[in-house]
C-alpha cells in the first residue's frame, strides 16, 4: 500500500527551555564519559575494561517535561474526567487506528491572530479542496505558526471555536491536529475576551468540547505547508503508552503514497 511513499516529518523537537513552552522542558545530558563512570559504578570495572569503546560508555538523557510538551495527543481526559457521557479516555486507552489514519490538510493561513475557526470556515476550506469528510479521517489545520516557533509570534494563531470542533466530531473525525501551539485561539486572546466581556465559554472552548463529544488533538505539528496535496496522503500519530496519562509525546509523520512504476 506505501510501496515508494514518501514520509514527512510533521513534529518539532523536544528540546531544553524551548522558547515556544510556557512550561519548557529540562534535558539534561549525559555524555559517554559520564556514562562510563556510571557503567563503572555499576559493573564494578575500570574504564580501562571497556575496551570496544576505549574507556568510553553509554550516552543518555533525562528529561523533566510535562506530556504537552513538544509534537503530542491529548487524551480526551486531558479536558475533563468525562467525555460523551463515559470517562474519558486515558492516553494509554486511545484506539491506536484512531491515530493512523489517510489525513486531510485544511489551509487556515489567511485568517489573522486570534480568530476563531467556525463551521462555515471549515466548510468553505473543504469546499476549496472539493473535498467530504469521511469517518475517521485525521483533520490537520494548517496556520503556519510552526514556521514562527523560535519568536514570540509563534503564539500568534487562530484557533477552533466549540461550534467548529464539535462539527469535525459529528462527521466522525476522531483526531484534529493543528500546527500552532494550541487548538484553541491563543492564551492573549481568550484572556482578553474574558477581560472584556465576563463570559468563562471564551476560555478553552475547544478542549472543553471534547467533555461533550469525545476525540483526540495533535497540537504543535509542524511542516504541513510541505505536503503536495491537502489529501491523498496518511497520518501517523502514535502516542507513546504512558500510564494513565493525559497526554503523550508523538513523533507525527504523513506518509505520501508514490506513483507506481
Amino acid at each position: 500500500m506505501f510501496e515508494n511513499s514518501t514520509i514527512l516529518d510533521l513534529s518539532v523537537p523536544l528540546s531544553h527551555q524551548a522558547k515556544s513552552e510556557p512550561f519548557p522542558a529540562e534535558i539534561e545530558y549525559m555524555d559517554h564519559q559520564q556514562g562510563s563512570q556510571q557503567m563503572q559504578s555499576l559493573f564494578g570495572m575500570a574504564s580501562s575494561d571497556l575496551k570496544y569503546s576505549n574507556g568510553g560508555g553509554w550516552a543518555i538523557e533525562q528529561i523533566k517535561a510535562i506530556t504537552h510538551t513538544g509534537t503530542h495527543v491529548d487524551a480526551p481526559y486531558h479536558y475533563g474526567p468525562k467525555s460523551g457521557g463515559c470517562l474519558a479516555k486515558r492516553i494509554d486507552q486511545v484506539p491506536l487506528e484512531w491515530c493512523f489514519a489517510p489525513g486531510v490538510c485544511l489551509d487556515m493561513t489567511q485568517l489573522a491572530d486570534g480568530v476563531e475557526i467556525t463551521v462555515p470556515i471549515l466548510e468553505s476550506a473543504l469546499a476549496d479542496i472539493d473535498h467530504t469528510l469521511c469517518s475517521g479521517e485525521i483533520v490537520l489545520l494548517r496556520t503556519d505558526a510552526d514556521q514562527r516557533i523560535e519568536s514570540d509570534d509563534y503564539f500568534k494563531q487562530p484557533g477552533l471555536a466549540r461550534s467548529g470542533t464539535l462539527w469535525l466530531v459529528e462527521q466522525g473525525i476522531r483526531v484534529i491536529g493543528i500546527d500552532a501551539y494550541t487548538i484553541d485561539r491563543p492564551f492573549h486572546a481568550m484572556k482578553a475576551e474574558f477581560e472584556a466581556t465576563g463570559d468563562g465559554d471564551a476560555v478553552w472552548p475547544a478542549h472543553f468540547a471534547g467533555i461533550t463529544k469525545e476525540y483526540c488533538q495533535i497540537e504543535k505539528l509542524a511542516n504541513l505547508h510541505k505536503l503536495p496535496s491537502p489529501t491523498g496522503f496518511w497520518v501517523s500519530c502514535l502516542p507513546v503508552k504512558i500510564e494513565a496519562a493525559s497526554a503523550a509525546w508523538c513523533r507525527a509523520v504523513a506518509i505520501i503514497p508514490g506513483k507506481s512504476e
